[in-house]
C-alpha cells in the first residue's frame, strides 16, 4: 500500500470510530422508551379490506398519506389520514365526503386543483363505507397532539396552538 493510501484508509478509520461513538452517546442520552407505532385500525378485516380497496380506487394516496405511504409521484400538502378516525367521527366523515363543496364544511389552502374534491356522485353505500373506514383509524392518546398539531398547520398554514378550529 503507498503512503496516500495508508492516509486515506486511517482518516476513514477514525470517521467511522467518531461516528459510532457519538450514535453510542446519543443512544444513551435517550431514556425514553419505545411506544411502538402510534397508529391503528379498529376495523374489522373485511372493512380494512373493502375500504382499502376504495381508497385505492379512488387514489386518495396521489394526495394523502395512510400508513405512512403516499404516492410518491405528488407532493400535494394534504393532511395525513393517519388518525383521522381520532379527530372525526363517522357522521362528520360522511357529511364532508358527501358535500357538493367540501370547502364549505373544511375550508383549504391549496391551490384549486389539489383541494379534495367532492365524492357526493359516489354510491351512498361506498361513501358509508369510506366514512366507517376513515374513522376506524386511530392513532394511540400519546400521539394525538402531534396529529392535531400536523393536521391543524396543513389546513391553514398556522402554527398549532393547542386546538383544531373546525372541530
Amino acid at each position: 500500500m503507498r503512503k496516500g493510501e495508508k492516509g486515506i484508509l486511517f482518516t476513514i478509520l477514525i470517521f467511522v470510530i467518531a461516528f459510532t461513538l457519538i450514535n453510542s452517546y446519543r443512544k444513551g442520552q435517550d431514556a425514553s422508551p419505545d411506544k411502538g407505532i402510534p397508529f391503528y385500525s379498529t376495523a374489522p378485516e373485511a372493512l380494512q379490506e373493502e375500504g382499502g380497496e376504495l381508497v385505492r380506487q379512488l387514489k386518495c394516496r396521489d394526495c394523502h398519506t395512510l400508513w405512512g405511504v403516499r404516492n410518491a409521484m405528488q407532493s400535494v400538502p394534504s393532511p395525513a389520514l393517519d388518525g383521522i378516525g381520532s379527530l372525526r367521527d363517522e357522521t362528520w366523515l360522511f357529511d364532508y365526503l358527501s358535500a357538493e363543496d367540501p370547502k364549505q364544511i373544511l375550508p383549504s389552502r391549496l391551490k384549486a386543483e389539489y383541494q379534495m374534491p367532492s365524492f357526493a356522485y359516489l354510491p351512498v353505500e361506498e361513501r358509508r363505507l369510506l366514512a366507517k373506514f376513515l374513522a376506524s383509524l386511530k392513532v394511540k392518546d400519546w400521539y394525538l397532539e402531534e396529529v392535531k398539531k400536523v393536521q391543524y398547520e396543513k389546513l391553514t398554514g398556522k402554527d398549532y396552538q393547542g386546538g383544531l378550529e373546525n372541530e
